[in-house]
C-alpha cells in the first residue's frame, strides 16, 4: 500500500507523530470493528460472524497474498505458526463470544490486562528478567482484573471466564508472535483470517441465518476495517518505538465505553471502572519501566 510506505519517509519527530496518529486510528476501528461484532452476533452466530467477516478480509488481501506468495513456501518453524493460528482463532471466537452476554466494556477491560499478563509469562516461560517494580506492576494489575471481574459464587459468570480466557490467549499469542519475528506481515494477518475463516466455516454450519443484504455489508465493513486497523498498527509500529506508541491501546476503554453507551444502552458498572483504570495504570508503568531501561519494543499483531 503505497500511503503506508511514503510514511517511512519522515523525519524522526513526523515519523512519531504519524505513529501515534495511526495507532490512535486503529484502536479507534478496532473498537468500531467489535461493537459492529456484537451488533451482529445479536442475530447471527459466532460461527457465522467469524466466517463472513473473514471472507471479506481475504477478499481485500488476496492481491497482497498473491504478490507475496512465495513468502508462504518457506515458513520459519511451522509448528509454532500453526499454534499461533489457533491460538489467534481461539481467542478472537472468545472475545465475540463474551460480548454476546456481557457490555463491550466489560470485555474490553479483560482484554487490556494481555500486555500484563505477557510480562508475567515472559518471565516464568521465557527466562526474561523481570525486577521486583515490573512485578509489583504485574500483582497491581491483577487485582485491577480481580475488581472487575467481582469474583464470588454469585458474581462470576461462564461469559466472564471466556473473556478472561481469551485474554490469556491473547497474550500467549503475543509471546509467540515475539518469536516469530522474522515471519513477513501478510503472512501473519493473512493466516490469522485464515483461522477465523476455517473455524467459522465449521460453526456455521451448524446454525446458519440468511443475511440480510444490509447485513452483508456490516459484514463486509467489518473485514474490511479490521484489515485497515491491521495495517495501521503495524505501520505505527514501525515508524515509532513500542514504549511510545503502545500506551494509546489503552484509548480502546474509552471507545468502548461511548460504543457500548450509545449503541447497546451500556453502562459500566464502578467495579468496571475502577479496575480498568488499575489495569491501565499498571500496564502503563510497564511500558514506561521497560522505556527508561531501554528494551527495543517489539511488533506484536493485534487480535483481529
Amino acid at each position: 500500500m503505497p500511503f503506508f510506505k511514503n510514511l517511512s519517509a519522515y523525519d524522526d519527530r513526523s515519523a512519531r507523530l504519524a505513529g501515534i496518529g495511526l495507532m490512535v486510528l486503529s484502536i479507534f476501528m478496532f473498537s468500531f470493528g467489535d461493537a459492529m461484532g456484537k451488533f451482529l452476533v445479536g442475530t447471527y452466530s459466532v460461527g457465522q460472524l467469524l466466517f463472513l467477516r473473514a471472507c471479506a478480509a481475504l477478499i481485500l488481501l488476496s492481491p497482497l497474498i498473491w504478490k507475496q506468495r512465495r513468502h508462504f513456501l518457506h515458513l520459519e518453524r511451522p509448528g509454532l505458526q500453526l499454534f499461533r493460528v489457533v491460538l489467534s482463532t481461539l481467542e478472537v471466537a472468545a472475545f465475540f463470544l463474551a460480548t454476546v452476554y456481557l457490555p463491550l466494556a466489560d470485555v474490553i477491560t479483560y482484554y487490556l490486562a494481555g500486555p500484563i499478563f505477557v510480562t508475567a509469562m515472559s518471565a516464568i516461560f521465557l527466562g526474561e528478567k523481570v525486577g521486583w517494580r515490573r512485578w509489583t506492576a504485574i500483582l497491581i494489575g491483577f487485582c485491577g482484573v480481580l475488581i472487575a471481574l467481582r469474583p464470588s459464587a454469585q458474581t462470576v459468570s461462564l461469559p466472564a471466564l471466556i473473556a478472561l480466557g481469551g485474554s490469556l490467549s491473547f497474550a500467549t499469542l503475543m509471546l509467540i508472535t515475539r518469536s516469530l519475528r522474522k515471519t513477513p506481515d501478510i503472512v501473519m494477518a493473512s493466516s490469522q483470517f485464515i483461522g477465523t475463516f476455517s473455524l467459522g466455516a465449521v460453526l456455521s454450519a451448524f446454525h446458519w441465518v440468511p443475511p440480510t443484504p444490509g447485513s452483508l455489508v456490516i459484514f463486509a465493513a467489518a473485514g474490511l476495517i479490521s484489515v485497515t486497523a491491521l495495517f495501521c498498527v503495524n505501520r505505527s509500529l514501525k515508524l515509532a518505538p513500542a514504549s511510545v506508541v503502545v500506551p494509546y491501546q489503552y484509548s480502546m476503554i474509552v471507545w468502548a465505553v461511548i460504543f457500548g453507551f450509545v449503541v447497546f444502552g451500556d453502562v459500566p458498572s464502578i467495579a468496571t471502572i475502577v479496575g480498568a483504570a488499575i489495569i491501565i495504570g499498571a500496564g502503563f508503568y510497564i511500558y514506561l519501566r521497560e522505556r527508561d531501561l531501554g528494551r527495543q519494543g517489539e511488533q506484536v499483531n493485534p487480535p483481529v
